[in-house]
């Protein structure tokens, strides 16, 4: 997950570099979604974790 919101991020970077602001606009927001998800998963699967089975 965390890989797709590094390739929307560049997506968005060459859309702003050849001026296409609504694509540049949408692929950063969706970015950024991913990300946020990606954190969020991360923490959960963190506090959670393996547990030695007793």
């Amino acid at each position: 997950m965390l890989h797709y919101a590094v390739v929307f991020l560049i997506i968005a970077i060459i859309a702003a570099i050849f001026g296409f602001g609504g694509v540049a606009g949408t692929a950063s927001w969706i970015a950024q979604v991913l990300f946020v998800v990606f954190l969020v998963l991360f923490i959960i699967s963190f506090i959670t974790g393996r547990r030695p089975k007793i």
